[in-house]
């Protein structure tokens, strides 16, 4: 059989001008968009029974993406003006202003003063970080569950969410459980941390801590 070097010249020619499809980071995991906004229905229990103290507090925190700024790094950050409710529908008070910005393959956000990591690109099950990397708070090893998968939250479906693990601790005298859900083209949509004294390992004989969970219940597109 003859062999045809001209087609075979060609047909290696096609193949290697053609282009690699790029990589997708996923980085409309933590979609940064002016005016954009997330409604989440919080729940904080904070305890101590030293000074026999139980208290539950609910409301609704607005969280929108303001304008942009420069940061002491002379970075362009956005402003998240972060405002409460006791009502889904409002009126909303402002409470207070954080900021947030994606840098490289990371996606930052300063909050209560302290710059946190939240998300590293692109979310793969081998990618682990520390989330206090800028900040002097203890260490906080965070990776990916749950990765590109739909999950569900009263009413509202989403079709590609990942899950961030922040802590799994638990032993003689402490509970911590820490993690947060962000869904495509969304951003955070679920958060749930757990911090307790505890005790003989029993996690719902809690000495002293603190009980936060923001779920979503609305967002705009």
């Amino acid at each position: 059989m003859k062999l045809n070097w001209t087609a075979l010249f060609y047909l290696l020619l096609v193949f290697s001008c053609k282009k690699k499809a790029a990589p997708n980071f996923h980085f409309n995991y933590y979609p940064i968009v002016q005016d954009q906004f997330i409604t989440y229905f919080v729940i904080e229990i904070t305890t101590d029974i030293t000074v026999n103290q139980n208290d539950t507090l609910t409301y609704f925190l607005k969280v929108q993406v303001g304008e942009l700024e420069v940061d002491n790094q002379g970075r362009n950050v956005n402003r998240l003006n972060r405002f409460t409710s006791n009502s889904q529908n409002g009126p909303w008070v402002l409470k207070d202003i954080w900021t947030t910005v994606l840098d490289g393959n990371k996606a930052e956000l300063v909050e209560e003063n302290n710059r946190v990591i939240k998300l590293v690109f692109a979310p793969t099950k081998s990618k682990s970080w520390n989330a206090n990397a800028f900040n002097t708070l203890g260490e906080l090893n965070c990776y990916y569950d749950d990765i590109h998968k739909k999950k569900t939250f009263g009413s509202l479906s989403f079709d590609s969410t990942v899950t961030v693990e922040q802590q799994d601790e638990l032993n003689f005298i402490q509970y911590k459980r820490k993690f947060e859900i962000y869904a495509k083209g969304i951003g955070m949509i679920r958060k749930f941390y757990k911090d307790f004294e505890i005790n003989n390992s029993d996690t719902l004989n809690v000495k002293k801590g603190k009980e936060l969970q923001m779920t979503v219940v609305d967002y705009s597109n």
